[in-house]
């Protein structure tokens, strides 16, 4: 087919003043045809067309008309709209940009074919300005995959993966998501799942801005380069440079060369004493806006560029830090991170266009967790500028992975490498200078895989991702740690002593707790999945119909759980294993006699884990420099591997992990005949002084040790205690010894602030609070009465709720079930004899409270929340 020049997009940057932006987001329909049935637009009306939303894909469309979502991949999809518009006036230039077509398409303006899509992560723009009318029509052929699949190609593949059905899924630049039998089946992207829209330049045109930050001492400086066209004549000076933000109002002129209709500007400014961007958990991502001015103030054009943090990166303490020996520690601002989060996927499997409400709601959730890194995995898709643009301004670290999973990729093809090369070339354009990105991993787990088949390790070591990534980043000037594969370093790349690697000992393979310190992690750039159990609300959603039965009984119960290809076990029995070791109660029995009881404590127990996994790696000594979970947020309803739900609510293991994650925090490791020592972190960049407080207690209830010590903690700092030091003597507080029953079954450890309302629950003065059961978890089901568990709420002002939560014994696991919120805190204990303030907020506008009730692992039944009496 004929198919015009396509052109380079307007940077994502810049947002030009001069512009008429025309969003293609409305009036879309979709229809399907089998392969190669439909070759002509006059035979496009007699398809079956069906409201489509773009940027959207065919699943979701088929999802709101409420229609099963067939194999995708075996059929041609067409999308079309009609728009209007005029043709370009005299100095004009229109451009119909694509940011995004899944993945072999062919588009067609007024019945005439004007560009075609090889990678559904590719974006271009076509000059349309001499085919536009009044009235235009819009039109969208997204081939068939499975068709395609079939060719005959070479080379050759070096090595399969059972991870796709079809390994000839590496010639095609498409997300694996919804494509792997074992943890995403479907649906698979298909359709313009980016935006669409038409740019009407006028004045002048910015084909490139590149704006780049570094730090020279206490100083920042922003460094510029830009080319610019005019469109009516040449681009008139002169050209400003402004930066404004905390640290102040900055201009500087750009040195420009014209040479004809053309300009290149090149400068920079540097910013005295400039506030820095940190992650959230070690102080302020602060951000500076940038723009440009052309022309004559007052007169000429206004370039807005976004904004620029100001952080300096190491991956290591030292110069001659060896990610491949010595692991991955990244150092922002000469200060060393630990880095915790997990891996993202899709808020929307099916419809793969989130707004940027969601997203911002989806990544404060990841901040709010204590979370500091998300990692973009091979087996997803690159994420819209609104993503990063929140990271940037929340302080969430992103490590970026390239498409790359797993697959012999064809790179020594011609067409394939250019493809693949102008993908790199479009992703250090758009993320290049944000403060955020600092990492860029080649793939996920090509060297593992051939590792693992036993192949000679030379084929892994590939020019692409050894030398041409690189390279590439190198010339690009961004700043960011590169690691060519995930998992990478040592003479296997799976050792998790060496370099980064993919971290399921405790997991996986049913290592025992102990592994997470013996294994020696360095970095873990995926660990510790689970089939984390969601409430049931989420679970209602995956078994809907009637007649009820226990969840766990549903044959559609597997349908959310993942499975390795070819394993003969799922993630469900991973989980009952670790379950069995915590507990010490047979799952398999438990689960058939009180399927209920089954689900509250499953919900626990992989929240327990990783709490546990995480304290080691946390820990003063530990040589971890990070973990990322795999993964954030489920993309199917069911027990997933996320610790959120397909709909962005947090499940019990999440809860856990925001006390362990959180960037003040205490917690207790038992080191056997160690004793049990209480860590406290302090990520923050203000010293921290707090109370220790301990408190030993008997039969959950009668107070045999409590003591407390005044601790300095510095800024970005840690300390730990012995537990029998600050209680000032020998308790065999790990109950290592044994010489008879333990003094105490439980140990709980409150760093307390001095001033009511330091808490980030709320709590009078309570900054972190974590226990330890030396005999066993208090997994007894007790009464009410017995147990004295109660709490009083009341709604405040601003539609939230205050909770008050008392317990006369140690409450364990505690639950709250109360419709329409979401709570600051939950799946914690309450120390005997105290109580617990937590918000509630409310998850839709103008919700009203009207009670609900707590569980806990340890109660028999549930309590009612009193409604607080309101004041006359």
């Amino acid at each position: 087919m004929r198919q015009a020049l396509t052109l380079a997009m307007t940077p994502a940057r810049a947002r030009v003043g001069s512009y008429d932006l025309l969003p293609l987001d409305s009036d879309w329909e979709v229809a399907s045809a089998p392969p190669d049935a439909v070759l002509a637009a006059d035979q496009l009306n007699n398809l079956d067309w069906i409201p489509a939303q773009v940027p959207g894909t065919a699943a979701g469309a088929l999802r709101e008309a409420g229609r099963p979502v067939a194999d995708l991949d075996a059929l041609d999809w067409w999308f079309r709209t009609t728009f209007e518009t005029s043709p370009p006036a005299a100095g004009e230039e229109i451009r119909l940009c694509l940011a995004g077509i899944a993945t072999t398409a062919e588009v067609f303006l007024n019945g005439e074919p004007i560009a075609a899509s090889e990678s559904m992560f590719a974006s271009q723009a076509v000059d349309v300005g001499g085919q536009l009318r009044a009235t235009n029509q819009l039109t969208i052929r997204c081939r068939a995959i499975t068709p395609q699949l079939a060719v005959q190609r070479s080379p050759r593949a070096r090595w399969r993966t059972r991870l796709v059905a079809d390994n000839s899924l590496r010639w095609f630049r498409a997300m694996l998501l919804g494509r792997v039998p074992g943890f995403s089946p479907g649906p698979p992207a298909v359709g313009p799942w980016r935006p669409i829209w038409l740019e009407r330049r006028a004045v002048l045109a910015v084909d490139a801005l590149e704006l780049r930050t570094r730090l020279d001492g206490e100083d920042g400086i922003l460094t510029v380069h830009a080319r610019l066209r005019g469109l009516d004549g040449p681009v008139r000076g002169p050209i400003v440079l402004q930066l404004d933000g905390p640290s102040g109002q900055h201009l500087v002129a750009l040195e420009a060369r014209a040479e004809g209709l053309d300009t290149t500007a090149d400068g920079q400014l540097r910013i005295p004493g400039v506030a820095r961007w940190w992650p959230h958990t070690h102080g302020q991502p602060t951000l500076h806006d940038v723009r440009l001015q052309v022309g004559p103030d007052g007169a000429g054009s206004q370039i807005e560029a976004g904004r620029v943090g100001f952080r300096d990166l190491a991956p290591g303490s030292t110069a001659d830090h060896d990610i491949e020996r010595d692991g991955l520690f990244v150092h922002v601002n000469g200060i060393p991170v630990f880095a915790r989060g997990a891996l993202w996927t899709p808020l929307d499997i099916a419809g793969l266009a989130p707004s940027e409400a969601d997203l911002r709601q989806a990544i404060e959730t990841v901040r709010a967790a204590g979370m500091n890194m998300l990692r973009l995995p091979g087996f997803g898709a690159y994420e819209q500028k609104a993503f990063h643009d929140l990271c940037d301004e929340l302080g969430v670290m992103v490590w970026q992975d390239l498409m790359y999973m797993s697959m012999d990729y064809p790179f020594a093809d011609e067409g394939f490498g250019q493809l693949a090369r102008a993908e790199v070339g479009q992703l250090l354009s758009e993320l290049g200078g944000r403060p955020s990105l600092v990492v860029i991993c080649g793939n996920s787990e090509v060297e593992q895989q051939v590792a693992m088949l036993g192949l000679d390790l030379a084929l892994a070591r590939i020019p692409f991702f050894d030398r041409v990534v690189p390279d590439m980043i190198e010339a690009a000037s961004v700043d960011a740690v590169y690691v060519p594969s995930a998992p990478f370093g040592g003479d296997l790349p799976m050792r998790p002593d060496r370099g980064v690697t993919g971290y399921y000992g405790v997991g996986g393979y049913r290592a025992p707790l102990s592994d997470a310190r013996t294994s020696g992690v360095l970095f873990a750039a995926e660990c510790l999945a689970f089939a984390n159990v969601p409430d049931d609300e989420a679970l209602a959603s995956l078994v809907p119909e009637p007649p009820y039965e226990p969840f766990v009984h549903n044959p559609r119960w597997k349908a959310g759980v993942a499975r390795d290809a070819g394993a003969g076990w799922d993630f469900d029995d991973l989980r009952d294993y670790y379950f069995e070791l915590l507990y010490r109660i047979d799952p398999q029995i438990l689960r058939r006699g009180n399927p209920d009881r089954y689900l509250e404590l499953s919900r626990a127990v992989t929240g327990e884990v990783m709490e546990l996994v995480y304290g080691e790696w946390r820990r003063a000594g530990s040589p971890s420099g990070g973990g990322l979970i795999l993964w954030l947020r489920d993309v199917d309803p069911g027990a997933g591997w996320g610790v959120v739900d397909n709909l962005g609510r947090p499940k019990a293991a999440y809860h856990h992990l925001r006390r362990i994650l959180a960037p003040t925090a205490v917690w207790l490791v038992d080191e056997g005949i160690g004793g049990v020592i209480a860590h406290v972190a302090n990520d923050g960049p203000n010293p921290l002084t707090a109370r220790l407080r301990i408190g030993l207690y008997s039969d959950l209830e009668l107070p045999v040790g409590v003591a407390e010590e005044e601790v300095n903690v510095p800024a970005h700092g840690t300390i730990q205690r012995d537990v029998e030091s600050v209680i000032g003597h020998f308790v065999d507080a790990a109950w290592a010894y044994r010489f008879g029953p333990p003094a105490q079954d439980a140990i709980v450890a409150s760093l307390e602030g001095s001033h009511e309302g330091t808490g980030d629950s709320g709590s009078a003065g309570l900054l972190s609070q974590a226990f330890h059961f030396p005999a066993g978890r208090p997994l007894n089901p007790e009464p009410a009465q017995r147990l004295g568990l109660a709490g009083v709420a009341g709604q405040d002002a601003d539609g939230s709720v205050t909770m008050a939560i008392t317990s006369r014994r140690l409450a364990y696991g505690v639950r709250i079930h109360v419709a329409g919120y979401a709570p600051s805190d939950d799946a914690f204990s309450i120390e005997p004899g105290t109580t617990r303030t937590i918000r509630l907020f409310p998850t839709d506008p103008g919700q009203s409270f009207s009670g609900g009730w707590l569980t806990a692992l340890n109660l028999v039944g549930r309590v009612v929340i009193r409604p607080l009496e309101p004041v006359s």
